[in-house]
């Protein structure tokens, strides 16, 4: 029975290699097929036994035997014809189905899609904006791309094509397409952003580039009108500063002459004044002469450390000589305007390496600002100590205060927060600026606290050996911001505590704000 089986086996592969070879497709196709053609031959020789046997049972044997027989050909066929057709129906549908993905791909992706081969030639066209493209541009086919790109920018679309070449998988370029002489946007150049994709095979080489193409245009316009306000600005910027310049230069003269002739008429040395009023007058004009000649020489600094050109002169000196040396000058003003001025040095303060005359001009700016915003009754401090390497000079105050919105703007050149109260102080809104300059200078930080009513507290923290400047020798082209954005670590940008004088932490009523 197994050699029956086996035979007719065997006579069933080669009628069905023959048959499926007329019918076409590929060799993969084919024994897929033939698979299907042997099971059904191993499941119709076992009918062939048990179909007859079973009609034996309902009719005679000589009916029952080519009956049976009969419904397993015809079985055999039926089923072999229907299993056929569905296996290629499936393949078909499946080959369709995966065209039908790519041709979305190509249709639905923005921009302009171009199929490139490894040379750089393109192969395809499409992409959901291929219209609006193909409308100015000239056929991209073969070496219609390549011939359109800016002749600059040609090198750049050839770098990143070697990029895939030697392994990358995808990359970018920025590319300038040739627009026909009369376009209109009128313009002469399309500024195009490609995206290459790179598509290899099993081994790792490349068949081809998938180029995404999108226009930049307005946002290159854009660029280049944000880098010309830029340098507009900075034109502007080194035009005042140059302005600020020259007019300081051109007040200090006349200014000398005024100071010095005034200190020749109060010394009375060609002659006795007439009466006390001319003696008062002539003493308002030398007050007014030095207090302009101060604005002068604060907007001469301010000019140099916005241009990057003022110069620290390091040296090491002793911080309470020039702590009590601005508490003497500033006493006297304190004390007729009826405010107590006290200083508070850390015991044994060794001494600091830093600009002498810049410490001092920050330290007279903030005692002055607080004498001029106390009222009669209150108190200011001027504390130094060093700590952990750092020096912290400290200006504390009971005078107005500040309100916590405008803490922020404290420091811009040329402004003062203006109140009820402040409406009736002078100044030019110089003063804290130029402090944060010479701080930044030093490597600084600058923190104030301050609350309406109560007082306000101003701290500076320098390293005390210098080493926040840079070294002598480093050449540093890059200006001081004006008002400077300072380093604030975090340690520094939280509470004020209370500690120890000699520890250097004084009484930090209000949380600090690194201005």
């Amino acid at each position: 029975m197994s050699k029956i089986v086996d035979r007719a086996t065997a006579l069933v592969d080669r009628a069905a290699d023959r048959w499926l070879s007329r019918t076409g497709g590929s060799a993969s196709v084919r024994q897929r097929e033939l698979m299907i053609l042997r099971r059904l031959a191993l499941l119709s020789s076992a009918a062939l036994v048990a179909a007859p046997v079973a009609l034996s049972f309902v009719t005679s044997p000589a009916v029952a035997l080519p009956a049976g027989v009969a419904a397993v050909f015809a079985g055999f066929l039926f089923s072999a014809v229907g299993s056929i057709a569905l296996s290629r129906q499936s393949i078909t549908t499946s080959g369709v189905a995966t065209q039908s993905a790519e041709e979305f791909f190509m249709e639905a992706s923005a921009g302009l899609i171009l199929f490139l081969d490894p040379q750089g030639l393109v192969t395809n066209v499409g992409g959901r904006d291929k219209r609006d493209y193909l409308v100015w541009m000239r056929t991209p086919d073969g070496k219609g791309l390549i011939d359109q790109i800016h002749i600059s920018d040609r090198i750049l679309f050839l770098q990143a094509l070697d990029q895939l070449r030697q392994g990358d998988d995808q990359a970018t370029v920025d590319l300038r397409l040739e627009r026909p002489a009369v376009s209109p946007e009128n313009r002469q150049f399309a500024h195009l952003r490609t995206d290459l994709t790179a598509r290899r095979d099993s081994d790792g080489a490349l068949l081809s580039v998938v180029a995404q193409l999108r226009d930049v245009s307005v946002e290159h316009q854009l660029r280049v009108e944000a880098q010309n306000h830029a340098v507009e600005a900075q034109s502007a910027n080194d035009a005042k500063s140059r302005f600020l310049a020259a007019v300081s230069h051109e007040l200090r003269t006349p200014l000398n002459a005024i100071l010095g002739f005034s200190d020749i008429l109060l010394g009375e040395y060609f002659g006795k004044l007439a009466n006390e009023r001319q003696r008062e007058y002539v003493s308002l004009v030398r007050d007014s002469g030095g207090h302009l000649l101060s604005v002068v020489n604060t907007m001469l600094d301010m000019s140099k450390i916005e241009a990057g050109r003022y110069e620290l002169m390091l040296e090491p000196f002793d911080i309470s000589t020039v702590v009590r040396s601005c508490e003497a000058m500033l006493g006297l003003q304190a004390k007729t305007k009826g405010v107590s001025l006290t200083s508070r040095i850390q015991r044994g303060l060794d001494e600091v390496v830093a600009d002498q005359r810049a410490i001092q001009q920050i330290l007279i700016n903030l005692v002055g600002n607080a004498v001029k915003f106390t009222d009669a009754g209150g108190a200011i401090s001027l504390d130094a100590s060093v700590r952990d390497g750092i020096l912290k000079l400290c200006v504390s105050d009971t005078g107005i205060g500040i309100p916590a919105d405008k803490l922020q703007l404290l420091g811009q050149p040329f402004l003062q927060i203006q109140n009820d109260y402040t409406r009736r102080f002078e100044g030019t809104g110089l003063g804290l600026s130029l402090v944060k300059g010479l701080v930044a200078l030093h490597g600084g930080d600058f923190a104030i606290a301050s609350t309406p009513g109560a007082g306000t507290i101003i701290t500076i923290s320098i390293a005390a050996d210098g080493s926040g400047v840079p070294e002598v020798g480093v050449e540093n082209n890059n200006p001081v911001e004006f008002p400077p954005r300072l380093r604030t670590s975090p340690a520094t940008a939280g509470t004020l505590e209370a500690g120890n004088l000699e520890e250097g932490l004084f009484d930090g009523r209000e949380q600090a704000k690194i201005a």
